[in-house]
């Protein structure tokens, strides 16, 4: 049985990673935000609308339960979700967990290039958005690094760069 949790900050690259990952394992791929939208059948932003970045977090949580308990199996998670209740435990006793570590630098740059509408960055300026991604990131380190894995992502920009990086998981992972 595998079992293999993706952390890191938004724009990181947890989900393309994850997704690229199962492919070669031949696992399913599960991304929590994905996995909360489908089951409350509302987005992350409706949801934080509607309950805030609390009530958010704790339907995140639950989801987070549920799904761990899913076997061979990737699961990205939010940027948020290793920082909340005790889920960086809980994510370590039930899974692999990889750490994906990039620069406040890269990481406000993939989320420039993004699509996705992410609520915590909703009507701030781009240099706000450095600010808050420099703080935040900080705040979040003690919990990331928890990981029992830690893998290097500011270079992973193109194609061949993410089958670097799904093949250094591997190799780490011995999978």
């Amino acid at each position: 049985m595998i079992r293999i949790i993706l952390i890191g900050y938004m724009g990181a690259g947890k989900t393309t990673v994850g997704k690229e990952l199962a492919k070669a394992l031949g696992l399913t791929f599960y991304d929590l935000d994905w996995y909360i939208t489908t089951r409350m059948r509302k987005t992350v932003k409706e949801i934080f609308d509607e309950r805030g970045e609390e009530g958010f977090r704790t339907i995140e949580h639950n989801m987070l339960h549920e799904v761990a308990e899913f076997e061979n199996v990737i699961i990205s998670c939010g940027g948020g979700t290793p920082c909340f209740f005790d889920n960086m435990e809980y994510m370590n006793q039930q899974a692999e967990t990889i750490y994906l570590k990039a620069t406040p630098e890269v990481l406000h740059k993939h989320l420039k290039m993004g699509k996705g509408v992410r609520p915590l960055l909703l009507n701030k300026t781009p240099e706000e958005v450095a600010e808050f991604i420099d703080n935040q990131l900080q705040e979040r380190e003690k919990y990331y690094s928890q990981a029992r894995h830690i893998i290097d992502v500011n270079l992973m920009d193109n194609f061949d760069k993410i089958a670097i990086t799904v093949n250094q998981i591997r190799h780490e992972l011995g999978v």
